[in-house]
C-alpha cells in the first residue's frame, strides 16, 4: 500500500536525521538533507536563508495557500539507550521528536507529488530551524516573508504524554508563553561579622523572591493561569564575606499577553521598591521568548471535525492547556491555524520529551501523515 511505503521512507529519513542531530540554528546538514529530498521529488525550493528550508507546490486551483510546518533542531543532551540509530554527535540528541516531524513532512511532500491532481490549494512546506532556542526560527521565517500570501497554517507534534492512537488539540490558548528575567541587586558588601555595616544583597534577594510569588496570587486574575519560577541565584564566593551584589534568574509563563505584561510590570515594580527600602538598587532585564500558542477557534473546530471523521470520535480529545511552550505560536499570531498533538505514549515512547532515553514510536507515522493529508484535501 502507498501509505506503507511512505511510512517506510519516513522511518529511514527519521533514523538518518536522528543519528546526525544539530542544535538550534545549526541544522545546516539536516537542511541539506531535506533540500535534497525535496529536489528529488521535483518540489520548488523557495529562497530563504539556511538552515531553514521552504518548499512550494502549486495547487490545481491555487485559490488558497496553506502552510505545513516541521521543526528540525535537536537538544544539547547526551542520548542514552541502545537503539541502533543512536546519536553519533555526542552531547546533541533528538530527544523531543523534531526528527520525526521532519520525516513526516517529507513523507507528506512525497504524497503531494503523487497526488498533484487532488491538491487544490497551494502548499508551503516549512522545515524550520531553531524551535528549541532563541532566536526563534519561526519568528525569523516570518520576518523573511514565509507567510506572505498564506491563508492558514497547520502543525503537529508527536506526544509521549498522550495515549498512542489518540489525537488532540483545543480552541484558544493551548500552550504557554515563556520569557526569562534577570535581576541584579547592587548592595554594599563587607565582613560577615559586621552585617550592620553592609547592605546585604543576599538577604534582600530572599525578600524579592518571596514577593515575586505574590504577583500570580494577588495581581493576576485567578483565571489567568501563570507561573513565575526562580531557577538560579548567584551571589558570593565564600562563607564569611557578604558580597556587593546578587543575581536572580528565572522564568515566567502564561496563556495571555496581557498577563505577561502585568507580570513584567510587577516584577520591576516590586524588585525596585524592595531594594530601595533596604538601601540597594536593582536592574531588571527581560529576555523575551515565545508567545502563548493560541489556536484559531474556527481552525480548531475544523481540526476536531476532520480528526473525528478520519479516525473516529473516540480517538479525539480536547486537550487541557499546558505550561510548555512552542514557537508555532509566532505563526498563529499572524494567520489562522491550529496545532495538533499525535499521541504515542506506550512502551516505545515511555520516557517523556527531553529525557535522555526518549524515543519516538514510529508506528504513529502513518496516522500523522494522514492528519496533514486531511488538512490538504479539505480546504
Amino acid at each position: 500500500m502507498e501509505i506503507e511505503k511512505l511510512v517506510e521512507q519516513a522511518v529511514k529519513d527519521r533514523r538518518h536525521i536522528h543519528q546526525y542531530p544539530e542544535l538550534s540554528g545549526e541544522e545546516y546538514e539536516t537542511g541539506k538533507y531535506v533540500r535534497n529530498r525535496l529536489e528529488k521529488l521535483g518540489i520548488e525550493i523557495l529562497d530563504f536563508q539556511p538552515p531553514s528550508v521552504v518548499g512550494f507546490v502549486k495547487g490545481t486551483k491555487g485559490e488558497k495557500t496553506i502552510a505545513l510546518r516541521a521543526d528540525m533542531d535537536a537538544l544539547p543532551m547526551v542520548e542514552e539507550g541502545d537503539k541502533p540509530y543512536i546519536s553519533k554527535h555526542h552531547g546533541v540528541a533528538h530527544t523531543c521528536g523534531h526528527d520525526g516531524h521532519t520525516a513526516i513532512l517529507l513523507a507528506v511532500a512525497e504524497w503531494i507529488t503523487l497526488h498533484k491532481e487532488e491538491v487544490e490549494p497551494n502548499i508551503v512546506l516549512l522545515f524550520q530551524s531553531s524551535e528549541e532556542a532563541s532566536p526563534s526560527g519561526a519568528d525569523k521565517l516570518i520576518k523573511e516573508g514565509a507567510l506572505e500570501g498564506v491563508n492558514s497554517i497547520y502543525g503537529i507534534h508527536v506526544d509521549a504524554g498522550l495515549e498512542k492512537g489518540q489525537f488532540g488539540t483545543r480552541p484558544g490558548a493551548m500552550m504557554a508563553s515563556v520569557d526569562d528575567f534577570e535581576i541584579k541587586i547592587q548592595g554594599s558588601g563587607g565582613h560577615a561579622s559586621t552585617p550592620h555595616l553592609t547592605v546585604d544583597p543576599i538577604y534582600i534577594a530572599t525578600h524579592v523572591i518571596q514577593a515575586l510569588q505574590s504577583i500570580v496570587s494577588r495581581k493576576l486574575n485567578p483565571m489567568d493561569a501563570s507561573v513565575i519560577s526562580v531557577g538560579k541565584i548567584e551571589a558570593g564566593n565564600t562563607y564569611n564575606v557578604i558580597p556587593d551584589s546578587a543575581k536572580i534568574i528565572g522564568t515566567m509563563r502564561s496563556f495571555s499577553t496581557e498577563a505577561v505584561q502585568t507580570i513584567q510590570e510587577q516584577i520591576s515594580k516590586l524588585t525596585k521598591g524592595i531594594c530601595e527600602s533596604f538601601g540597594a538598587t536593582a536592574e531588571v532585564d527581560f529576555i523575551i521568548g515565545t508567545p502563548p500558542l493560541i489556536n484559531d477557534e474556527k481552525e480548531a473546530a475544523f481540526a476536531e471535525e476532520l480528526l473525528q471523521k478520519t479516525f473516529g470520535a473516540e480517538r479525539y480529545e480536547e486537550l487541557e492547556p499546558v505550561m510548555g511552550s512552542e514557537d508555532f505560536s509566532y505563526y498563529l499570531q499572524k494567520i489562522p491555524g491550529v496545532f495538533v498533538k499525535v499521541g504515542m505514549a506506550g512502551e516505545k515512547s515511555q520516557y517523556p520529551h527531553h529525557h535522555p532515553k526518549f524515543d519516538i514510536d514510529e508506528d504513529v507515522f502513518g496516522d500523522a501523515i494522514k492528519v496533514f493529508q486531511q488538512f490538504i484535501l479539505n480546504q
